[in-house]
């Protein structure tokens, strides 16, 4: 037990990261019962669809959940008003500044824990009184900023009191005991579940995850603003060159590649949105066999660590 598990009242520090499509009840729910933090991802949703979800992943289990809301979502006002409507246990948010919700969340008994890739977010967010942030590398599958998980984690852990949760290329029980050397107390993962058997995403997605190697992603969407890291595809390379010859033509075929990809695994058109994690990850297994086996390679790691004599 720690900060985290204590915080969010479940067994390992363990969070799913809040993925867009690929975040469903069924493999929240699966985290939550594996002794974790499952986390819908509400960033396509209405707050209609938003609440459909909530009502399924209560059917799935009794453990804590979150959800993840995108900032920039032009529905952000109404997926923070289901949150509220439902008292969700945890809410993380991601692509901007959630200062203006956090007082009615906290208000409602809701944990708030945003998604930083600054210290100075990270204090701002800690001021406004954020229970705890994720700190969110750029190794991160999606949308990244410009510092790597290594060194944002060590930083973000200095400048802050609350817990830190480190996110960005961990996929193991080695990745979770270098985050916790950094400052970290919890870990939050979204390739890693993707490659699960509760994962609810095309098997396309699945097999492109487990084939890669750690150089097999690339940024796209750097230029016009919106980096994403995704699974270098033949999709992926075009839309890297259009964003420089055609920017409108990239932004055009962007628009709805990722549920291409997570639900049609359609390689043509699809945008894999995956970390370097990928070339960390060799097969698919039940979501509670990938909890059970990080923390043992945690557990392993720290007694290692210990024995050591400088």
């Amino acid at each position: 037990m720690n900060r985290i598990c204590k915080l969010f009242n479940i067994k390992y520090p363990i969070l799913m990261g809040g993925m867009s499509w690929a975040g469903t009840p069924r493999l929240a729910a699966a985290v939550s019962n594996a002794g974790g933090l499952g986390i819908i991802g509400a960033g396509a949703m209405k707050g209609e669809d938003l609440q459909n979800a909530i009502d399924e992943v209560r059917k799935y289990t009794d453990k804590p959940f979150g959800v993840n809301i995108i900032l920039v979502s032009p529905f952000a006002d109404e997926l923070v008003e289901v949150v509220l409507k439902n008292k969700v246990p945890v809410v993380t948010f991601g692509a901007g500044n959630p200062t203006k919700y956090i007082n009615d969340l906290k208000s409602a008994g809701i944990k708030v824990v945003p998604v930083v890739a600054s210290e100075n977010l990270a204090r701002l967010v800690e001021r406004s009184g954020a229970d705890a942030v994720i700190a969110e590398g750029m190794e991160s599958g999606g949308h990244i900023g410009e510092v790597t998980t290594f060194v944002l984690v060590n930083s973000v852990s200095k400048n802050v009191k609350i817990p830190v949760i480190a996110a960005g290329g961990i996929a193991d029980g080695k990745g979770m005991a270098a985050a916790f050397a950094l400052g970290a107390e919890g870990i939050q993962m979204g390739t890693r579940f993707i490659a699960s058997r509760e994962a609810e995403v095309h098997e396309n997605f699945k097999k492109l995850i487990i084939k890669s190697g750690i150089r097999d992603t690339i940024i796209t969407g750097a230029s016009l603003g919106h980096s994403a890291r995704v699974v270098k595809t033949k999709f992926a390379k075009i839309v890297k060159t259009l964003e420089v010859e055609s920017p409108q033509d990239a932004e055009n075929i962007l628009v709805g590649s990722l549920r291409k990809a997570v639900q049609e695994g359609n390689i043509e058109q699809g945008s894999f949105m995956a970390g370097q994690s990928v070339g960390l990850i060799k097969d698919i297994k039940p979501v509670h066999e990938i909890i059970k086996e990080i923390i043992e390679e945690f557990n392993e790691t720290v007694k290692r660590l210990g024995e050591v004599k400088l």
